[in-house]
């Protein structure tokens, strides 16, 4: 969503974190091909490194905005490792008895945990990354953020604005790089500046001193723990700067936690048992990020690990934090192509499908199947044949993926019960609608017999397909990200907002199959003895079965347009048909967006809208033909909301009073909904939104104008 830069900024149009990234890949771009116009930056194989924590929405996120930028070939490196791969390009040989690797890199919004076997039973020792952590929301920033509100409280401020704590920010940063090195001054003064005229005149000064910020640090962020210490809270409910960060702000705490979940891992490696009284500790140690250019933080964290081990660990020292995951990644590329050491270890996690057998509207009555296990290569697709699905070809499909960091003995095809779920990571979910080759996908739906199959791709992200035994037809499911061009709800659109959310769960309300039928013998193939009174009573007969129509949530209302859009083409059966079809279309698919696939559902309703009207004589069907797109006018692409202009304008223009066939055809086109569509149409330009109020106030100054037209004009206020 377009929310940087976060807070309030004014005027400054605000733009999506995938088009930020975007615009300083683009930079670079520009700045390279500036430098060398014989070699386009494009052109070149690119390494983008990003956290080992990143989930597969984060990633495909990443090579979004490399694709706005116009790089496309792309590789994505863990972080962790380039910093492991710097070391090893200047250093070579790795210490004799060193036989586990922890790297923790703690960023400037993220820490970063990753844990590597190193096996010297060969000549030249064999790394295996054996582990990451999960997504920590911990970093520097938090540390910036815990001094500027400690400056905030001393200088006597009140809750500073966004504006005011972003330079605040900069300042304490500042200062607590300079109060931690080794040489460190006693105190640093950091200036509040006012807002305002008083810019200078009301800024107050505070002295943040060397001993208050050693204490902040070492103490509440890098605290001597205990190993079987766990962090207090698994996810954070404190939102700054719109990040969630995490409750638990000791790394040591997380670190502990990372620890104990791999012991089996370990164990593993080392071919030493696992004992939860003396908890294998990794016996060698790198150490990136900014914050360990501080001597006594890099020196308390070794000093906990040790103290966890029982004896001394070995520190991988000598890499230039500020460089070495750029120059990582960059020998990552060498070795790629046969001219370095690579670092194996296949994919950090093991990834599920959670299965759904429907029975229970809580959801959790299902299983999960294992697609691709933690540890498998890249480049290698693993199907899964034992397994086969029945899909349904040409109707909206989603399927819900998790992940999971811990050390499992599960391979592919296995199920597994869905109480583990508790542990794992949910994904955006997998969502699309497929169709055969050489169909169209208005075509019938019907099922396919297809296996699943997986892969770690070599550019490092997860691909899943279908494929279809029978024809070898294979289908890529894409990860359904949040539609960032989704617009605003128009001001007379706030009454459907309700139903807008981020993303719903598909639980199968217990009688919807049973509703569903309800739909089929109105719009399905012509039933045997079809319910002559079913077209009048299917509404109050919906709300007996499923609860009243306000209490249907996104998926249960998606699922119902779904099976409609399917019979469109029997609403030709009458003019009742037609006009209820529309209707529960509409409401329905309201407001457009919040769901998957509703780009999807958009685009096959523009599609409808060449077909227009069918019994368009009657002036009910008209009405709710409008309605249908002023309900979903906040979805609608400039071009759709442009074209529906044009056809309204057609009855709305003055000049329809000089035309009989017009006025005639206008006592059957419902133009009260003509008017409330015209001021649903955010879409359009100044100028058209202009010259349509200025066509109202025209109409509005006959005498013999219906008193009803007062009120429906204020809803054209917004735009005008």
């Amino acid at each position: 969503a377009a929310i940087l830069p976060w807070g309030d900024v004014g005027n400054i149009t605000k733009i999506s974190p995938v088009q930020a990234s975007a615009c300083f890949l683009g930079h670079v771009r520009s700045a390279w091909n500036h430098q060398f116009p014989d070699a386009p930056l494009e052109q070149q194989t690119l390494v983008i490194t990003v956290p080992a924590s990143f989930d597969e929405g984060a990633r495909a996120l990443t090579l979004a905005a490399a694709k706005q930028a116009g790089l496309a070939q792309i590789k994505l490196l863990e972080e962790p490792q380039a910093a492991c791969y710097d070391w090893l390009a200047s250093h070579k040989a790795l210490p004799a008895d060193s036989r586990l690797l922890l790297i923790c890199d703690v960023g400037g919004g993220t820490t970063d945990l990753t844990l590597i076997e190193i096996d010297s039973s060969d000549a030249e020792p064999a790394l295996s990354r054996i582990g990451v952590g999960n997504h920590l929301m911990l970093g520097g920033d938090n540390i910036d953020l815990a001094l500027a509100h400690q400056v905030e409280s001393q200088s006597g401020e009140q809750r500073l604005n966004y504006a005011r704590l972003s330079q605040l920010l900069q300042q304490t940063r500042l200062a607590k790089e300079a109060l931690l090195r080794e040489d460190a001054p006693t105190s640093r003064k950091v200036t509040v500046l006012a807002g305002g005229s008083k810019l200078l005149a009301g800024s107050k000064s505070v002295e943040l001193q060397r001993q208050q910020v050693q204490d902040l640090v070492l103490q509440g962020y890098f605290p001597a723990v205990d190993l079987a210490l766990q962090p207090r809270s698994p996810r954070s409910a404190v939102v700054e700067f719109g990040l969630p960060y995490e409750s638990e702000a000791a790394v040591t705490r997380h670190l502990a936690d990372f620890i104990l979940r791999h012991q089996q891992a370990m164990a593993i490696a080392t071919g030493l048992p696992v004992d939860p009284e003396h908890p294998i500790v990794p016996d060698s140690l790198l150490l990136n990020g900014g914050v360990f250019n501080a001597a006594q933080i890099r020196s308390q964290v070794i000093a906990q690990l040790e103290s966890w081990r029982g004896e001394s660990i070995t520190e991988l020292g000598d890499i230039d934090p500020n460089l070495a995951v750029a120059r990582g990644a960059v020998f990552y590329a060498l070795a790629q192509s046969g001219r370095g050491r690579k670092i194996g270890g296949g994919s950090a996690r093991s990834y599920y499908l959670k299965l759904n057998s429907g029975d229970d509207s809580s959801g959790k009555d299902g299983q999960l199947i294992c697609l691709l296990p933690k540890g498998s290569p890249e480049g290698q697709p693993l199907p899964l044949p034992d397994r086969e699905f029945a899909l349904v070809l040409g109707d909206p499909v989603r399927f819900d993926l998790l992940a999971s960091t811990a050390d499992t003995s599960h391979k592919a095809g296995d199920l597994v019960n869905a109480t583990a779920e508790e542990d794992m990571l949910a994904l955006p979910p997998l969502a699309t609608v497929l169709t055969e080759t050489g169909t169209d996908q208005q075509g019938a739906a019907r099922e396919a017999r297809v296996q699943l199959q997986s892969e770690l791709t070599e550019i490092g992200t997860l691909a899943v397909s279908c494929v279809n035994p029978d024809s070898g037809q294979q289908w890529l499911l894409d990860f359904q990200l949040r539609n960032t061009a989704a617009s605003v709800l128009g001001a007379n659109s706030q009454t459907d907002a309700s139903t807008a959310s981020s993303g719903p769960e598909l639980n199968r309300h217990a009688k919807l199959d049973a509703a569903l039928v309800l739909i089929d013998n109105l719009y399905g193939k012509p039933a045997s003895k079809p319910d002559p009174k079913l077209i009048k009573t299917i509404r109050t007969d919906l709300d007996k079965m499923l609860g009243p129509r306000q209490s249907w949530d996104m998926a249960l209302i998606r699922e119902f347009f779904d099976r409609l859009l399917a019979g469109q083409k029997q609403r030709r059966r009458s003019m009742a048909h037609e006009r209820l079809w529309l209707n529960l279309v509409g409401y329905c698919l309201r407001p457009g967006y919040g769901a998957d696939l509703d780009d999807w559902r958009i685009e096959q309703l523009e599609k409808l809208y060449q077909q227009g009207v069918i019994h368009q004589g009657e002036s009910q069907v008209w009405a709710e033909w409008w309605t249908l797109w002023r309900r979903i006018a906040g979805a609608l692409s400039e071009t759709m909301q442009g074209n529906l202009f044009k056809d309204i304008a057609h009855y709305l223009h003055p000049s329809v009073a000089h035309s009989r066939v017009r006025m005639a055809e206008l006592q059957k086109r419902a133009y009260n909904e003509m008017v409330r569509l015209l001021g649903s149409l955010e879409g359009l330009s100044p100028e058209q939104k202009q010259e349509a109020g200025s066509w109202l106030l025209k109409r509005l100054e006959k005498s013999s104008e219906p008193e009803q037209t007062p009120i429906i004009f204020p809803l054209l206020a917004p735009a005008i």
